[in-house]
């Protein structure tokens, strides 16, 4: 799944805010306290955030080259 631009539920903008939770998560912060930090305190933005996957580089293994 590619990261949602747009919160499902409420239609925040939070693709920009994934590349900053996904680094300082990878980190070792608490997810929880860079949400704060971030300042995404509606639950259903969270929920979007945390779930999550960026599964572009597992789609890019089955691209169909061209001959």
């Amino acid at each position: 799944m590619i990261v949602p631009v747009r919160c499902f539920s409420c239609g925040k903008p939070v693709a920009g805010l994934y590349q900053d939770f996904k680094e300082r998560t990878d980190k070792g912060e608490d997810a929880g306290k860079v949400l704060d930090d971030l300042n995404v305190t509606r639950y259903c933005c969270r929920k979007t955030l945390l779930t999550s996957i960026d599964m572009t580089e597992e789609l890019m293994k089955f691209q169909v080259k061209k001959k």
